[in-house]
């Protein structure tokens, strides 16, 4: 559940999770590739020239946009938009993009989404969806805080600066 705004929250912004721009650099391969058999024989090869148009379009195209509303998935022919509440849980594959769970048991597949973008997710989403970095990093912090007042230490922040004396 998420918390509850106030006029003290802010709205989370928008989350836009695309292909990088660097692909377009493997679209121009692409087209210098097929034109040596264009420019040879383009009877016969012209057709060879939509190749590295469609791959322009797919980096353009695709992408997932986290919202505080839910998400919209975006491929090259058509597009999705998913409500918060018709998502039920996130599966990640070991290859491949990450998969929403939807509450009729259906999967739908996150263009571009991978684990190592679940904080941007998570900022984005407004709270429906948890950090797993920033929980680590937290349950670390407390077992180490808890270590700290086992062996009778004082944590660090609450220690006396000495200044070496």
């Amino acid at each position: 559940m998420p918390p509850e705004s106030s006029s003290h929250t802010t709205n989370p912004p928008k989350q836009v999770i695309r292909i990088s721009p660097l692909a377009y650099l493997g679209c121009a391969f692409l087209l210098f590739a097929v034109s040596f058999p264009i420019f040879g024989w383009p009877a016969a090869f012209g057709w060879l020239v939509i190749a590295p148009i469609l791959a322009v379009a797919w980096v353009a195209r695709v992408r997932t946009t986290v919202t505080p509303d839910g998400l919209e998935v975006r491929r090259l022919f058509g597009g999705r938009s998913l409500a918060w509440s018709e998502i039920t849980g996130f599966r990640f594959p070991k290859r491949g993009w990450a998969r929403a769970t939807l509450a009729d048991g259906s999967e739908v597949a996150l263009p571009v989404v991978t684990f190592d973008r679940l904080p941007e997710i998570a900022e984005a989403s407004g709270g429906r969806i948890t950090d797993p970095y920033a929980a680590a990093a937290a349950a670390e912090e407390a077992a180490r805080h808890a270590d700290a007042e086992s062996n009778g230490e004082q944590p660090a922040k609450n220690r006396p600066d000495t200044d070496g004396e």
